[in-house]
């Protein structure tokens, strides 16, 4: 129960220093920057490691020292994350970064990042955010927000409870998450050595000898015409199979063509996109029963019958290598496109099209066992964040 603890406000209780300036220009190396970025819930992370120069620490000492272990909390983008300071060296902030200082010798810091971290605290605080699209809170505001905490010995005590639980709560969730990459790097490193370790029988095309090649439809916001579901850049991601009940509608320019209408088997590769990293991703569609066409930003791949087999082009498309050489320059370096003319020189190895059935039919297997095994473990990290907020809130209502 909560018996003797007390209710006051963190402006009450709490020295608040914040860097009301721009953000200091950084630079190859002397103090370390900590920005938003750092601050994650319970936790101030290494990267991005940032740099600015010592200079800059003097806009720091007209507000106050921050020390180990004072409290940072995030005033927007996101609002409302919580850590604590790793190091005793001088260090500068960035914007939307606050540091609170206990004022008072009965509030434990490590126990005032637990309350900011519970649901309680955390409602209270977004309550009072303000702003339409990126929610953020005036430290004014901040100051205002109420808070309970008892004696400081259970402050002492609860702090202790939540370190070792959250330590192995933190142990279970590395473990997770290296079981998970490993799911992951298993079917890769399967996939990849599919289309490396080849036998008897097996030869090698381009890509342009085998199949044909149509850009993607472009229109604008101001286009007239035939309403269509498009497959767009978004829709790729990590997914084989094009996502055909999650696509957007739009107008394009007239009426869609039966050149750029997509039919079962049709192959799509992102040719263009702001994020390097979906470039030369590529989709298999399934069964077609809408007027279904793709964006501009994607290059539809569509198999000449006979030889090889979509499902087959699909798998070695994905793979390790065949992306590498898709998006890689003769320097190393990556593209910022895609082209017909590098898909249609893609060689292509495959065997006869029996045998493609039965690699087909083992890597969906293997895709099908990762995903489950993925699947388990991300229920897992569910359930282990779900376990640390099930305790914060146990603690803050005096039940722990």
């Amino acid at each position: 129960m909560k018996n003797r603890w007390q209710t006051t406000t963190l402006g009450d209780v709490c020295r608040f220093i914040d860097y009301r300036g721009k953000t200091p220009a950084k630079t190859a190396n002397g103090l370390r920057l900590i920005t938003a970025k750092n601050v994650k819930m319970g936790h101030l992370q290494e990267t991005p490691m940032e740099f600015v120069s010592p200079k800059s620490y003097d806009g720091w000492m007209t507000r106050g020292i921050p020390k180990m272990g004072d409290v940072l909390f995030t005033t927007e983008a996101p609002l409302a994350n919580v850590a604590q300071l790793d190091t005793d060296e001088k260090v500068v902030f960035a914007q939307r970064i606050i540091v609170l200082q206990p004022s008072a010798n009965n509030l434990d810091r490590t126990f005032l990042k637990y309350l900011l971290l519970s649901d309680v605290a955390q409602q209270r605080i977004h309550e009072k955010g303000t702003g339409a699209t990126v929610k953020g809170i005036k430290a004014s505001l901040l100051k205002t927000i109420p808070i309970e905490f008892p004696p400081l010995p259970e402050q002492q005590r609860i702090v202790g409870i939540l370190d070792e639980a959250f330590a192995g709560i933190a142990t279970a969730k590395a473990t997770a998450e290296k079981n998970l990459q490993n799911a992951r790097a298993l079917f890769e490193s399967h996939l990849q050595s599919v289309f490396t370790q080849r036998g008897k029988g097996w030869v090698e095309k381009p890509l342009g000898s085998l199949a044909t090649f149509r850009n993607g439809i472009n229109f604008t916001k101001d286009s007239k015409g035939e309403r269509i579901k498009i497959v767009g850049v978004r829709n790729f991601q990590k997914n084989f199979f094009a996502p055909l009940d999650d696509l957007d509608t739009v107008t394009i320019d007239g009426e869609l063509s039966e050149l750029d209408s997509l039919k079962r088997d049709d192959i799509l590769a992102v040719r263009s996109n702001g994020n390097i990293d979906l470039i030369g991703r590529c989709l298999l569609v399934g069964e077609v029963t809408d007027k279904i066409s793709h964006s501009g930003f994607t290059i539809r791949i569509r198999l000449a019958p006979g030889q090889v087999l979509p499902n087959y082009l699909c798998h070695f498309m994905k793979s390790a290598s065949s992306r590498k050489r898709l998006t890689e320059g003769g320097t190393g370096t990556n593209i910022k496109s895609l082209n017909q003319g590098m898909l249609s020189a893609l060689t292509i190895p495959f065997p006869s099209v029996s045998a493609q059935k039965a690699i087909v039919e083992k890597l969906e297997n293997l895709s099908e066992e990762t995903q489950r095994l993925a699947s388990l473990y991300q229920r897992k990290l569910a359930a282990l964040e779900a376990l640390k907020k099930s305790l914060l809130h146990q603690a803050f209502t005096g039940n722990l």
